[in-house]
């Protein structure tokens, strides 16, 4: 493809990022943008008026405040998912189905159902699907993957990977006093993907059985509506190695995004403090020394000067998307395809249903095996009630906590007063 791609984008406030490395990326065009939420629209129509005033070369953007007109563009190559997290399966098989590529935000799906369908689509359509588990392309988790496959820690046998977000104080800014909203009805295993994924997309390697743990949800969780604390899973890979992985509210500001692993030849971890995320530690057994550096990007500054969303990591998802699309190596490389994915996610989901049958060790399923996919192509275990069905689960494990509307309508009050976007 030697012309410019052309990207809509589906969720403008999440999709902020995306949208300014594709303005900024010359080998693409913004061309739709679409929110429920018309004067975000409105305001990025401005911005990208205005630098078409000062003389940029930038194509019509058309706006939508409907999903089924957006998706009828024909000006779109491919879409950037960035709507609420536990609904982005639907819409990445709609899209797919219409002919475009996707780049999903996290997370991939929300049932093993959701999952097995857009698998499939995906390999029906033969289109590109890349999820954007950002927290793969920190400077940090990259030098982490450099170094374990140029063989420097040895064979994989034991991680860890932590992401704390003591973020109770932003929830009327995050959950808009919604008693439905996602982050407050999900279950303490699913956002699993940023502790996790790292470990996933490190290694190569696939995880096959997960034990789920369920904190206590604290006074202060339900205090703003939520209804668990988050979870840790216990993970078993394919060579035998495991890793913890944990996620979710407690008391640490700035968030703890944490990785270490430790191999037949050392180790390597992060620095727990470094809120860049450049800073790594090497441990050497053979020569019995530690060393520790600050990492380098991965790929040119021209590149991630782009755009600096989560610490750039929002750069790579998108540029590796792209290179994927151009048929480039590094983006067939580097881009998180669809099992990939599914290999960062469904531990999370499976987890989860571990802790409901009492911490028991269970499997977890290969979505690249049509067997598997048999197993559960009608499974719709979640916290979803619009797509769970019969098999609706609470929200925490012994049963949805009772939170009286006074709760969701303060929470309400407090984000309309800060300025409600």
């Amino acid at each position: 493809m030697n012309r410019k791609i052309r990207i809509g984008v589906f969720g403008v406030h999440r999709g902020s990022t995306m949208i300014t490395f594709c303005l900024n990326y010359g080998d693409t065009d913004v061309v739709a943008l679409c929110d429920k939420y018309e004067p975000a629209l409105l305001d990025w129509k401005s911005r990208i008026d205005e630098r078409r005033e000062k003389g940029e070369s930038l194509p019509p953007v058309s706006l939508y405040t409907s999903f089924e007109d957006f998706i009828k563009d024909e000006n779109i190559d491919a879409v950037v998912l960035a709507n609420y997290a536990h609904e982005h399966a639907p819409f990445a098989i709609r899209c797919l189905n219409a002919g475009k590529h996707v780049i999903s935000e996290v997370l991939p799906a929300h049932t093993m159902a959701q999952a097995v369908e857009l698998v499939e689509t995906v390999e029906k359509t033969g289109l590109v699907y890349a999820y954007a588990e950002n927290y793969c392309y920190f400077l940090l988790t990259n030098e982490m993957r450099r170094l374990y496959r140029d063989g420097k820690i040895g064979e994989f046998e034991y991680a860890e990977g932590e992401y704390i977000h003591g973020n109770v104080h932003q929830w009327p800014n995050l959950s808009y006093g919604d008693r439905n909203h996602w982050r407050n009805t999900m279950y303490s295993t699913f956002y699993c993907t940023h502790s996790l994924g790292p470990i996933v997309h490190i290694t190569g390697l696939r995880p096959v059985k997960v034990t789920g743990f369920e904190r206590k949800v604290p006074g202060r969780c339900l205090e703003v509506g939520k209804l668990n604390a988050g979870g840790l899973e216990y993970v078993e890979f394919e060579n035998g190695a495991q890793c913890k992985s944990i996620h979710g509210q407690l008391l640490r500001e700035p968030s703890s995004v944490w990785y270490c692993m430790y191999g037949s030849k050392g180790m390597m971890e992060g620095d727990r403090w470094d809120s860049e995320h450049k800073k790594i530690y090497v441990w050497d057994n053979a020569v019995r020394k530690l060393d520790n550096y600050e990492c380098s990007p991965a790929i040119s500054s021209d590149v991630t000067d782009k755009t600096t969303g989560h610490g750039g990591s929002d750069c790579y998802t998108m540029y590796y998307f792209i290179r994927k699309i151009q048929g480039y190596s590094d983006g067939i490389d580097n881009s998180i395809d669809v099992y990939e994915a599914m290999d960062m996610y469904l531990p999370g989901l499976i987890a989860y249903r571990s802790i409901m049958n009492g911490g028991v060790t269970l499997d977890v399923p290969d979505m690249r095996s049509k067997a598997d996919r048999d197993r559960f192509r009608f499974d719709t275990f979640g916290t979803d009630p619009l797509v769970c069905g019969s098999m609706l689960a609470p929200s925490f494990h012994t049963g949805t906590p009772d939170i009286p509307d006074s709760v969701y309508e303060e929470v309400r009050r407090r984000w309309i007063e800060g300025g409600a976007k």
